[in-house]
């Protein structure tokens, strides 16, 4: 074949079907009756054909499309079964090699069998006759065709306009739908399925669905572009009429404010020393609003974007006191005690003091409301000499709160993080996040996550702000979070602080408290100058032990303003004073009734009662656990809103007292006829946790033995159904409990003896701490007359139990 060849013409009359016809896949398209098309052939199989077209009887082939585009070989199986005959009109060959070919579409035929696979595909086809339907409805269905064609024409200035001559010339319906389908936009599929209806009104009907949605879609286009040219035309007349203003204003020589104020903001990005990456933002920013219309909703967005660019510090940093005994001096003058706290600060500032760039820690304070945990960050950053800020986390819901909007929201800002240092003004301020454990989340997003990032040492030097979208530093920022529990902390988030818990206060630091701080405070609100009213220590301790129940000193302080309140008054009236303050009845005056008694000795007076030591997230509490049987049928009855796991532990306690009857001088049928009730007084506070096993088992045995429970003893500790003790927490919030309350001997578990280096020296030498592994030792301890039980028994019984186990374990042969 030349490289430019025209067949010679052949008529459908000159086909001859049942033959061999060569067969070309094409892709991507469907070759309709009729139809004039070009295609490139590139393939090494349909090279090889359009070569061998000079070798064919007539320049006619078999066009069939591929169901997969994507397949290089294809075989019957990945074409459609219905193509057609179509002529070769013209043959170009390219340098390449390649061909590009006119065909021509003559009629639909059929595949009924593929009959050589090399060099080119060939196939036995049929030809597919088109049913001739002349009737009415043919006729209405082809002018609907008709009137929407022209329609899609007139809407695509693109087509030329001899189309719509070249549709009223046709007159056949089976061939005007073949002709609208070859042009229509539409996927290889529908059009496949176009060319194997045969029957003509389907056909159509098919047809007239495609081009209907194509109609709309242009009728779409169309008012769409409209639209655009309506507000094009409108932006640009505006803009055409401010340009003309501006240039009046110039010739009046008048200044364009606004021009002047974008230069104000060009040197303070020039002056603000930011980094090359928020500085680069700025520019480009500032570039866009010289462009913009001043009084145009997006003028204002971008503006106020670089406003915050530029007002949040980015380089300022105030110089740390790295003087310790300075440091020391300033900690201990704003709070009393927290040992643990100061003494982490003073290892951060030595650190610092040999390493400059070290990172600033990230410290969560768990304890107690009132314990000082937030005045003690505003403290650390008067010491250290930075800036405070703060921000309070409780009950915030919205991830938006932590990393701000996206600036598409109108009344878009950053989240709080950015928002705070915008008002510390420096890379390295205390920041105080309190009530971390109040965090809450809904659909919202979590804010726990997203202080994940600003929480860890590791990523918070690229803190990411979805308002800023520019990498900010926190990691010269002094994190502390604030929180009363932590197990509400998510876990990921709690892995990334360095937790330190506060304990309530004692006696003696409350007293100081009062007297180095909370007086004096009270005394300046209150406009009372020094000498018009002074407290001796007694009336302190009368307030902190009668009028006072908790581990901080709010309430402490609220009292304290109180009695001064009272003193006010009568400065106010004319009365000078001074008002010495001296013991419980000057404070009567002012304050009322005692509020709160020792109630450990009368609670105690009566068997079946005692003192247990409990963990609130408000500090230690002593419980008092009543037992009381009655006539029954051997139930056990538990009050008091308690959780299940203390309800188990009452079980196991008296099944204990049911197997060691005998040794207790109990009789071995006490439950058949009675019922035994277990009560823990407050009963609207829910109450949970194994530490009060040793307690109720303790007033359970003093109920059915008819001895007392010492009233200055109080214990705490898990119980097992072997009668063994087991540790558990919250220690030294219980021992401080039970020195409020007056209590003398605390029995503990033995393997918590060690976390009483955490209780201070003065609790120490005025307590009797006693550990224990076995509730023998805890009934020797605790009961006014523990020589009426056989206690010994019991030991000696639980060691053969214990020996023969080891015994039977010695004895048995290896495994084999």
């Amino acid at each position: 074949m030349s490289d430019d060849d025209t067949m010679p013409e052949v008529g459908e009359q000159d086909l001859r079907f049942g033959d061999e016809l060569p067969v070309l896949p094409i892709r991507n398209a469907v070759l309709f009756p009729g139809a004039v098309a070009p295609f490139d052939v590139g393939r090494e199989k349909s090279v090889a054909l359009v070569e061998d077209i000079d070798g064919l009887d007539q320049p006619v082939i078999a066009i069939f499309a591929q169901r997969d585009p994507g397949t290089d070989d294809p075989t019957q199986a990945d074409l459609y079964p219905v193509g057609v005959a179509a002529r070769v009109l013209k043959a170009l060959k390219h340098s390449s090699g390649n061909y590009s070919l006119i065909l021509q579409g003559l009629v639909r035929i059929r595949m009924e069998g593929m009959l050589m696979e090399k060099p080119y595909l060939k196939a036995r086809t049929s030809r597919l006759e088109e049913p001739r339907d002349e009737d009415v409805e043919t006729e209405a269905l082809a002018m609907s065709l008709r009137d929407i064609a022209k329609q899609v024409i007139q809407l695509m200035p693109e087509l030329p306009r001899e189309a719509g001559s070249l549709i009223d010339s046709i007159q056949e319906a089976g061939q005007l739908a073949d002709l609208v389908a070859a042009n229509l936009d539409a996927p290889v599929d529908e059009k496949a399925q176009l060319l194997e209806t045969i029957e003509v009104k389907e056909r159509i009907r098919k047809v007239l669905r495609l081009l209907t949605r194509q109609l709309e879609i242009l009728k779409m286009r169309e008012r769409i572009n409209s639209q655009i040219k309506e507000e094009m035309g409108k932006n640009q007349r505006e803009y055409v009429l401010r340009q003309q203003l501006k240039a009046i204003k110039e010739e009046l020589g008048e200044e364009d404010g606004d021009a002047g104020d974008l230069d104000v903001l060009d040197e303070r990005i020039s002056k603000a020393n930011l980094p090359r990456e928020a500085e680069e933002v700025a520019r480009k920013q500032l570039k866009r609003l010289r462009s913009m219309q001043v009084g145009s909703a997006e003028y204002t967005v971008v503006r106020t974007y670089i406003d915050w660019i530029l007002d949040i510090p980015w380089s300022q940093i105030t110089t740390d006191n790295l003087d310790i005994a300075t440091v020391r001096q300033v900690l201990d003058e704003d709070h009393s005690g927290l040992d643990k706290v100061k003494k982490r600060i003073v290892e951060f500032l030595a650190v610092r003091k040999l390493k400059k760039d070290k990172k600033g820690p990230i410290l969560c304070l768990i304890g107690p409301p009132g314990v000082g945990k937030t005045s003690l960050g505003r403290s650390v950053a008067r010491a250290l000499g930075r800036k405070f800020v703060r921000i309070s986390l409780g009950g915030v819901h919205d991830e938006a709160a932590i990393r701000g909007h996206r600036r598409t929201y109108v009344g878009a800002l950053p989240g709080q993080i950015i928002q705070s240092m915008k008002k510390a003004g420096t890379v390295n301020p205390v920041f105080m996040l309190d009530e971390i454990d109040k965090i809450g989340h809904d659909f919202r997003g979590d804010p726990a996550a997203a202080l994940l990032e600003v929480l860890d040492p590791e990523q918070n030097d690229t803190f990411a702000d979805h308002y800023l979208e520019i990498p900010y530093d926190l990691s010269k920022v002094m994190f502390f979070a604030t929180a009363n529990v932590g197990d509400t902390i998510p876990p990921p988030l709690r892995d990334r602080m360095e937790i330190i818990e506060i304990p309530g206060y004692t006696r003696n630091e409350k007293l100081a408290i009062a007297t180095d701080h909370l007086i004096p405070k009270q005394l300046d609100e209150h406009g009372i100058k020094e000498g018009q009213i002074t407290f001796s220590r007694e009336a302190i301790e009368v307030i902190i032990d009668s009028y006072t129940r908790e581990a901080g000193v709010r309430n402490l302080e609220r009292k304290l303003a109180g009695v001064i309140r009272g003193v006010a008054v009568k400065v106010a009236q004319g009365e000078e004073g001074p008002y010495p303050i001296t013991d419980a009845e000057g404070i009567i005056e002012y304050l009322g009734a005692e509020r709160f008694t020792s109630e450990v000795a009368e609670r105690t007076e009566d068997t079946g009662v005692a003192t247990g030591l409990a963990w609130t997230s408000v500090g230690g509490e002593i419980l008092f656990i009543e037992a009381t049987q009655m006539k029954g049928t051997g139930k056990l009855q538990l009050t008091g809103q308690l959780g299940d796991v203390m309800k188990e532990s009452a079980q196991a306690a008296l099944s204990w007292v049911r197997t060691r009857a005998p040794s207790l001088t109990i009789s071995e049928d006490f439950l058949e006829k009675h019922d035994i009730h277990i009560h823990i007084p407050a009963g609207g506070m829910p109450k949970d946790g194994p530490s009060a096993g040793v307690t109720m088992m303790t007033a359970l045995v003093s109920l059915l033995t008819n001895i007392r429970v010492r009233h200055d003893v109080a214990m705490t500790g898990e119980i097992t159904l072997r009668g063994r003790v087991l540790p558990v927490g919250g220690v030294k919030e219980k021992v401080l409990a039970a020195h409020r309350a007056g209590i003398k001997r605390v029995i503990l578990p033995e393997r918590n003896v060690a976390d009483l280096e955490e209780v201070p020296a003065e609790i120490k030498e005025e307590l009797e701490f006693i550990g224990v592994s076995h509730m023998t030792e805890v009934l020797e301890l605790a009961l006014e007359t523990p020589e009426k039980l056989d206690l010994p028994a019991i030991t000696l019984e639980e060691d053969k139990k214990s020996g023969a186990k080891h015994a039977r374990q010695k004895e048995a042969p290896p495994p084999a």
